[in-house]
């Protein structure tokens, strides 16, 4: 599983985060970033999936 950020559709509600804090953060000027390496292992690819989810303005794309 891999996770698509696009970056300029972000507006850092952080509900990602959120849900999943051991996949995703914001950094410091409130975009989602990833804080695993891709592609994401399988104990993680459920929690990250729902991160992505949960995003208002669909930010994460996640590929299998």
């Amino acid at each position: 599983m891999e996770i698509e950020i696009r970056t300029p559709a972000c507006e850092g509600y952080g509900l990602c985060a959120e849900t999943a804090p051991e996949v995703y953060e914001l950094d410091d000027e409130g975009y989602v970033r990833l804080k695993v390496e891709e592609p994401i292992s399988p104990e993680l690819q459920q929690l990250a999936g729902a991160g992505a989810r949960v995003c208002p303005v669909a930010a994460l794309v996640v590929r299998e």
